[in-house]
Order: structure tokens, then sequence, then C-alpha cells
């Protein structure tokens, strides 16, 4: 059986350290290994698209990056339980005519026992801005 360290039940450290990954795989920009941290039957809701599984977060995320170019993300603790992560997140990213981007968020990610995230709620809101007030 698959497993993501760190496993719940999360303390404090341990959300933080599963945020960190996170953060550091997703400015990767591997789709695909992204996606396994996710659970084959994983439930997305980002912005106001749903996804539903593996399958479907690897198409997502392929569709994402080549959209969202020099993208660069910034995640942060706000609060945990037992399998539950809340963060708060920016990232920026320019679009193919050269407009750069600010992302505001909000995630909250619910966990297997495998350390596999079951679901992930996202709310995010797009600034437009200028390259020169980057950031990331």
């Amino acid at each position: 059986m698959e497993k993501k360290y760190p496993l719940p039940p999360f303390t404090e450290e341990t959300a933080r350290q599963k945020i960190q990954a996170a953060e550091d795989a997703w400015n990767l920009k591997d789709p695909e290994k992204v996606s396994k941290a996710y659970s084959i039957d994983s439930e997305w809701r980002n912005r106001a698209e749903f996804i539903n599984g593996r399958d479907e977060i690897l198409a997502f995320l392929q569709r994402k990056w080549a959209k969202e170019l020099d993208y660069k993300l910034k995640k942060s603790y706000w609060a945990h339980s037992e399998n539950r992560i809340a963060v708060r997140f920016e990232y920026e990213w320019r679009d193919d005519s050269g407009q750069w981007y600010r992302a505001y968020g909000n995630e909250n990610w619910e966990f297997d026992q495998n350390g596999l995230m079951k679901k992930r709620f996202a709310s995010i809101n797009d600034l437009p801005i200028k390259e020169e007030d980057r950031r990331l």
C-alpha cells in the first residue's frame, strides 16, 4: 500500500512538514510526481472545477502548468486536526502574453490513514500584477 509521510494523526510539527512537502513538490511542476500524493479516489474542488480521482488530478496539473508559466508557490500553516490540515497560500505565474498574476487562497485537506490526500477544497482569487511587483 502506498504511504506518504508524515502520516496522521498530525501534530503541528508534522502538519507543517506535510505543508512544506506539498509546497516543494508543487514548485517542481511535475504532474506525475505531484499526483502521487493524492489517493486514487481523491476529491477536489479547485475554484469552480470539481476533480475526481488521480487520473483527473494528473490531467488538471498538466493543463495548469502548461498555462501558468514560471509558477512559484508559497504555502503557510493555518490549522490542523487529526487527519486534516488547513493552509493559506499565494503563488505567482505569467500567461503566454507575459501578464503576471498573483493568486491567493485557502485549502482544506483531508488525509487517509496512509498519508494520501483524500480531499482538497481550494478557494482561489487571481490578481493581475506588474512584473516588478512580484514577490516570489
